[in-house]
């Protein structure tokens, strides 16, 4: 019998503990898996980024901004590109199935943001094509069911010069997103039709996009930008895209915190529930330590079998919560990425705490001696 094989016949000597310590770790895991998918995804700011930076109204970023602030923007040295987004949102079908649209200048987009979003010279010519033509992004295509040549019909919040709040397009094209980590659960439209047709808050966005010169720093040009209009009526709060992000979900929680919370929770309560029942175990099997050491094993050999007992277990149930975290984000609407990252940092958890539960049952095994495991009998 090989030394792994006689660590694993040890873990699984009593197989209703086993099953129920690996279970517990594998909730654990699940935990830690789908809390570190949100913040890695289109759902949370980890993957946003520092340096494309986002113009809103200062007084709400729901309140609207006039769209000839855009040659003012454009004019600023260090500015590389530049867009805008007019949002509307509504419901297809149904009112729970909420969608949003991003009214764009197809050319404008693609020069500001088009990398990050993997919309290619192929796509922005199909938008261009008619003005009801919009691009759906792969996560809102696959939730619906879309595909490209289809006819879809939005009901919007937003209302139409002719009283009607029912919006049609045709579907251009799909865009992907540069990576698992962007939003791409939303449409892109044309903002000429979008404001050509809306009642109010005409030749009005809700955003503009800017892309500083390369080198340039994004807070630096963000002060830049907002003192242009600080004496106006309608004046601007620059942020990055991360910082807009982080802002956003702090408005319901802080996030963070809460997903450091839970999963320290979650840790702690596993580690000291393996912790004790590792030492249990240890404590009925000091019989067999001690005619092992008569045997000539090693104080190492002991501490290996160990540690290695509960790695097995911390690896049988963590990899079964990973997978289910996994098989959990694989539905695209949840915006939840699991990512090589998150796969890393959940096997450094596993060797961690795997370690971390067997090395007091392990030196309490080492230091056992022989008579008084042998008392036991």
């Amino acid at each position: 019998m090989t030394f792994f094989q006689l660590m694993r016949r040890n873990a699984w000597r009593k197989r209703l503990r086993a099953i129920l310590l690996m279970f517990s770790v594998g909730i654990a895991f699940l935990i830690y898996g789908l809390t570190a998918s949100f913040v890695s995804g289109s759902q949370g700011a980890a993957g946003a980024s520092d340096s494309l930076l986002g113009v809103f109204n200062k007084s709400g970023r729901g309140l609207p901004l006039p769209i000839a602030y855009l040659n003012r923007i454009a004019a600023v040295g260090d500015v590389a590109a530049v867009a805008y987004t007019a949002r509307m949102r509504g419901f297809v079908e149904v009112e729970k199935n909420v969608v949003a649209v991003s009214a764009v200048d197809p050319q404008a987009i693609a020069t500001a943001n088009g990398a990050e979003l993997g919309l290619t010279p192929e796509l922005i010519a199909a938008l261009e094509e008619g003005s009801d033509r919009v691009l759906v992004g792969r996560a809102l295509a696959e939730a619906q069911g879309w595909s490209v040549g289809q006819r879809i019909g939005l009901t919007s919040q937003l209302l139409k010069a002719d009283g009607s709040r029912n919006w049609s397009f045709t579907i251009a094209g799909i865009f992907e997103g540069a990576d698992a980590g962007t939003d791409t659960y939303f449409m892109l439209a044309r903002y000429d039709m979008l404001n050509a047709a809306r009642a109010r808050d005409r030749d009005t966005v809700d955003a503009f996009i800017v892309r500083p010169r390369e080198g340039i720093a994004s807070g630096v040009l963000a002060a830049r930008i907002d003192a242009l209009f600080a004496n106006s009526a309608a004046q601007t709060r620059t942020q990055s895209e991360k910082q807009f992000l982080e802002g956003f979900l702090r408005q319901f929680a802080d996030v963070g915190l809460i997903v450091s919370l839970v999963v320290g929770a979650a840790f702690v309560t596993i580690l000291m529930i393996s912790v004790n029942t590792m030492l249990f175990a240890i404590r009925e099997r000091r019989f067999e330590i001690g005619v092992m050491k008569v045997l000539g094993f090693s104080r190492g050999h002991i501490v290996v079998l160990i540690l290695g007992e509960t790695l097995f277990i911390f690896a049988i149930g963590g990899a079964g919560g990973l997978v289910l975290a996994k098989l959990a984000t694989l539905s695209p609407e949840f915006g939840l990425v699991f990512s090589g990252e998150v796969l890393l940092k959940s096997v450094a958890i596993i060797a961690g705490l795997g370690l971390l539960t067997g090395l007091l049952p392990a030196v309490n095994a080492m230091r056992l001696p022989i008579v008084n495991a042998f008392k036991t009998r």
